[in-house]
């Protein structure tokens, strides 16, 4: 852990300036692992305060003993059946999504769906008003998701996904203590009907290729906490390469898990990052570590 960074009882990281600097500087020393564009996507986004102060300008001044906040921002908005609203325009709109919210209807559900009530939502403003799918979550895994808010936005994003989308970053509470603290998992991946689960196997002609990298960042004798990278974006992947190599997450029976000591399955996507379909700006998110992960460790 950065020796400049304590806990802060609210959902925001906190940084003690021990040198003077400037604020871009500083923040790209706290976190080594952001580009450029990233951190300036948090100041833009107003995630960041010195002190009592919300600052945006990249060269703010820093003095010793000063306070960095890197939290959510300010104006996050809170809206009914487990969503909360991280950011808006007329383009897109990014959530914060609890475990057991559905992303988009099913067969048995229709109703209680970020995407349901999201649409309530834009349609309280003007009832012309639509959203679009991106992507999804698991009914069961928290955290980030984005949906355009028209047609046109849908199918830029969609068709240059692998482009636009820069960073999906995943933590994954799994069983056990994992002997290798850091690897990659390839695998081709396919889906049985029948089932409605997702198989892995080594034969290029089983299925689509998948790519998972994982690394360690907390762990004990009875679970490990994982940072978890996806190359691909497979239904269920990490679930699934999690299964592959012994340590499936906990609360995922689906996929072989035997412990669910959170009530919950310990998946949770933390990190957003994208180009703007009509900006062309980076744009960055991140959500705090679940409470329920952190009462394991």
């Amino acid at each position: 852990m950065n020796k400049n960074k304590k806990k802060n009882p609210g959902k925001e990281l906190c940084f003690e300036v021990r040198q003077a600097d400037e604020l871009m500087s500083f923040l790209m020393k706290m976190f080594p692992g952001k580009s450029r564009n990233s951190v300036k996507s948090l100041l833009s986004h107003k995630q960041i305060r010195v002190n009592k102060q919300t600052v945006s300008q990249f060269n703010f001044a820093l003095n010793v003993g000063d306070w960095v906040f890197v939290g959510e921002p300010s104006h996050r908005k809170p809206i009914v059946k487990g969503l909360q609203i991280v950011y808006e325009d007329r383009d897109i709109i990014v959530v914060d999504k609890e475990a057991g919210v559905l992303s988009i209807a099913t067969d048995k559900e229709k109703k209680l769906t970020a995407y349901s009530t999201l649409s309530s939502y834009v349609k309280a403003e003007d009832p012309r008003n639509r959203i679009f799918v991106l992507h999804r979550l698991d009914r069961d895994t928290s955290g980030l998701m984005m949906f355009a808010k028209s047609q046109q936005v849908q199918e830029k994003m969609q068709k240059n996904w692998d482009k636009m989308v820069t960073e999906r970053t995943y933590l994954a509470v799994v069983e056990g203590s994992l002997e290798k603290r850091e690897d990659t998992i390839s695998s081709y991946m396919w889906e049985n009907k029948k089932s409605m689960k997702m198989h892995s196997s080594k034969d290029p002609d089983d299925g689509e290729l998948a790519v998972t990298h994982f690394r360690t960042i907390k762990w004990n004798d009875s679970f490990s906490m994982l940072q978890v990278k996806l190359d691909t974006g497979k239904k269920n992947q990490i679930r699934v390469h999690m299964q592959e190599i012994g340590h499936p997450i906990v609360g995922d029976d689906k996929y072989g898990s035997k412990m669910n000591p959170i009530r919950r399955m310990g998946l949770h996507a933390c990190e957003l990052a994208f180009i703007h379909p009509t900006t062309g700006k980076e744009m960055y998110f991140s959500t705090p570590v679940p409470k329920k992960f952190k009462q394991l460790f």
